[in-house]
């Protein structure tokens, strides 16, 4: 986990979410609607830069010159904070991926089903992630990588996985430049939000093609592995 999510509300649904007022955020007034989000693709991050909010398109992933593996797209809470290719991003290029929720594959047995995981009140959902700062629509392979926490309770049985989740009120403290680097280390672990607030249905393995991208693959299905 992460390796699928749906960003489709529109931009002023996520900044309603959060408070914001139109004149507070600089972003492109395009619609979304993308309900298969997958890494090596272009993302809307929000993100702080010279004390101003902006929502910038920033490739999913990151892999530094020096690393010669796939890009990665996910960090550990747990340890990002700390660990040599983390720890910069941490410091200085913590964001947040505005999302109405993200699947899952569920093993049984030979078969995978996909779940689609959302809020119980379908509001917006806001991942942490960092990446590498200033955002710009040029970045290549150093982009950015959502962060995870271990799914405790309740959403173990779908995948021991999930995103860090921060609660609204949150969010623009760990956008902050002058949060600082424990300060944020609190954060990721006072202000997700609880399992106990989230729903999940089985939708169809279509969405294990990035090229299908309708809202029909939000859909709940009747016949999961099958």
């Amino acid at each position: 986990m992460c390796g699928r999510f749906a960003q489709y509300s529109s931009r002023d649904e996520y900044f309603e979410s959060l408070g914001l007022k139109a004149d507070e955020i600089q972003y492109d007034p395009e619609p979304i609607g993308r309900f298969n989000v997958a890494p090596g693709t272009k993302v809307l991050l929000l993100n702080e830069c010279d004390e101003e909010l902006h929502l910038d398109p920033v490739y999913w992933g990151y892999g530094p010159e020096w690393w010669d593996k796939q890009p990665l797209i996910n960090a550990r809470g747990e340890t990002a904070a700390t660990g040599r290719m983390f720890k910069p991003l941490w410091n200085n290029g913590r964001a947040i991926v505005p999302a109405d929720g993200w699947y899952e594959w569920k093993k049984d047995g030979s078969n995978k089903q996909p779940y689609f995981i959302y809020h119980k009140k379908k509001t917006p959902l806001f991942f942490a992630a960092i990446g590498k700062a200033p955002y710009s629509k040029d970045h290549d392979k150093e982009g950015f990588v959502i962060v995870t926490s271990p799914s405790n309770r309740g959403m173990v049985d779908i995948h021991d996985r999930r995103p860090l989740v921060l609660t609204t009120y949150a969010v623009r403290e760990w956008l902050s430049q002058e949060t600082t680097p424990e300060r944020a280390q609190e954060i990721a672990a006072d202000a997700a939000v609880p399992e106990k607030d989230f729903s999940w249905h089985p939708v169809s393995k279509k969405v294990g093609n990035i090229h299908n991208q309708g809202d029909e693959l939000l859909e709940e299905i009747d016949d999961p592995v099958a």
